[in-house]
């Protein structure tokens, strides 16, 4: 009976070494392409957010308009974060982030030129700001789901981690430029900058040759993509224990960020520089650990290594609540950095590996919508509680619950060991019919008869078949046993619409047809399950 379960890389077979290797994406001359549009991408972005909250600071005095900056920037991907996963899996997902390189492209002309022409406002500064967030919240979840087409399974992980360097260096080098060009020539200059390089990234996404698969049933309903994507995550035990653990990390991490300013001002001479100086040192410090992620990977579990990235996070924190001297901060914050780095990129590919392509944008949206609420809650937390104490008890607090709550959540809720296998099982034969039904949900019935005295692990495999029915798009499932004999069971899945049951067959996973395959057997008689198909007839009457 065929294994529906993928090992760990514990028992996985030998991998050439020069697989492993940290740049070995890069001997992929698309992903090296558009590697290099995405640092491209983050350059732009932090040079952004140090030339907005500049550009504020000139605008008006008001605390208020200076915070709402960060605000503005941050509040699409709250709001457009499951859309726009939706959409990069619906659309075209070449033509997608293309336009999205071209949205930031026009808002930063826009700005330029508002600052220009004297134009300019506080209201207006927000408003732009937060229609280039519209920009990056739409590319965000696209782009995730684009790198797993670009590299072989195997290099996914080092792909994902020369992400986070481009990440990581992005934020050393972006406010770097920013605040030269800012002090040479004025902001403006740097939104120009900024628009000219989105294009120039535009036109290198252009060169991509990608031929987008055109769906035979048409492109989903955006609604009913966004509910299919939340019912995978919620129906899915690893995905489930991916985001509560990407939160957990941030929530607490996050403190030290929120108050790193503070932190810099307690420093002996602390100044901007030394605040320059503490993010450039995590900057170093994340990008330099990407090197040792591929040997941590093969030495140590996915859960081993999230609770070593937050534990380091937690004593760097400690570390940096009470340190007056900038070398000692600096090294900390390296150290930070490759906690931060270990601990996200081990999280970002247990998520990529466990989704299929057909909803793979929408997942790594949800991904992002974690880390972005949780550090958002955080900043605000920890913030009140230096507020109501001091800087250092904050930050120790920080630590110390985060690391307790990640051991916590690891001992509770442990990584199986395994994940269900999201390769497609291949083409499956759709049903056929006289004449499709245009309205109405479909009920689709199979009825089992089992030996009596296995129902209860008859029951326990069903409860797998539910999940992996609604993580199909279902709309509900149920279970019903026939009370004059106990060895008839009937399943029982209903379907928004015919187009929508025959999705669900182009969505069978390796994982769900070996689950197929471990219900048959508990079927007696030659002859299979009998299903049958109908459509509700008060729903059609009142589509």
């Amino acid at each position: 009976m065929p294994d529906s379960r993928r090992d760990t890389p514990s028992s996985a077979p030998a991998i050439d070494p020069d697989e492993l290797s940290a740049l070995a994406p890069f001997r992929h001359s698309v992903f090296t392409m558009l590697w290099s549009t995405w640092l491209i991408a983050n350059l732009c972005m932090w040079m952004n957010d140090v030339a907005s909250a500049w550009l504020m600071t000139t605008l008006t005095s008001k605390p208020i308009w200076v915070a709402l900056v960060q605000t503005a920037a941050t509040l699409p991907v709250f709001l457009l974060g499951l859309p726009s996963g939706a959409l990069a899996d619906i659309l075209d997902r070449k033509r997608f982030l293309l336009f999205t390189q071209l949205w930031v492209a026009v808002v930063g002309v826009v700005l330029s030129l508002a600052v220009f022409s004297g134009m300019m406002t506080p209201p207006l500064l927000l408003m732009l700001i937060f229609l280039n967030g519209v920009g990056l919240a739409l590319r965000w979840p696209v782009f995730s789901a684009i790198v797993p087409e670009l590299v072989p399974r195997s290099k996914l992980p080092a792909a994902l981690a020369l992400n986070g360097v481009s990440m990581n260096t992005s934020r050393i080098l972006g406010p770097l430029i920013a605040g030269a060009i800012i002090a040479a020539l004025g902001s403006a200059w740097v939104f120009l900058l900024n628009a000219l390089l989105s294009i120039a990234a535009a036109v290198v996404i252009s060169r991509w040759q990608r031929e987008h698969r055109v769906d035979p049933l048409g492109r989903e309903r955006l609604t009913g993509a966004m509910r299919v994507g939340l019912q995978y995550v919620a129906q899915s035990y690893h995905l489930k224990g991916v985001l509560a653990r990407i939160a957990i990390f941030f929530f607490h991490s996050t403190a030290l960020m929120a108050l790193l300013p503070l932190v810099a001002r307690n420093i002996e001479g602390g100044n901007a520089g030394t605040f320059t100086v503490l993010l450039a040192a995590m900057g170093g410090g994340a990008v330099a650990s990407s090197f040792a992620l591929p040997r941590l990977r093969q030495k140590l579990s996915r859960d081993r290594l999230v609770l070593l990235g937050a534990t380091t996070q937690a004593l760097t924190m400690a570390v940096m609540a009470f340190n007056k001297s900038l070398w000692l901060g600096a090294a900390a914050m390296a150290v930070g950095g490759a906690a931060w780095l270990t601990t996200a990129n081990s999280l970002s590919v247990s998520a990529q590996l466990s989704l299929p392509d057909w909803v793979r944008a929408r997942g790594m949206s949800m991904y992002q919508m974690a880390i972005m609420g949780a550090s958002a809650a955080g900043a605000a937390v920890w913030g009140q509680v230096a507020t109501w104490s001091s800087v250092p008890v904050a930050l120790a607090a920080g630590a110390v619950s985060g690391a307790l709550i990640m051991a916590l959540v690891n001992w509770r809720w442990p990584d199986r060991g395994v994940m269900e296998d999201p390769t497609p099982a291949g083409p499956m034969p759709h049903p056929r019919v006289a004449e499709p039904p245009a309205h109405g949900h479909v009920l689709v019935t199979i009825e089992y008869q089992i030996d009596p005295a296995r129902a209860d692990e008859f029951r326990a495999l069903m409860d797998e078949s539910r999940r992996a029915r609604l993580r199909q798009g279902a709309l509900t499932w149920e279970l019903l046993s026939d009370v004059n004999d106990p060895g008839r069971f009937v399943e029982v899945i209903e379907d928004a619409s015919w187009t929508e049951h025959l999705r669900r067959f182009d969505r069978v996973s390796a994982a769900d047809a070996g689950l197929r395959e471990r219900k048959l057997a508990f079927h007696l008689g030659e002859e299979p399950p009998v299903v049958r198909r109908a459509v509700r007839e008060t729903t059609a009457r009142h589509a």
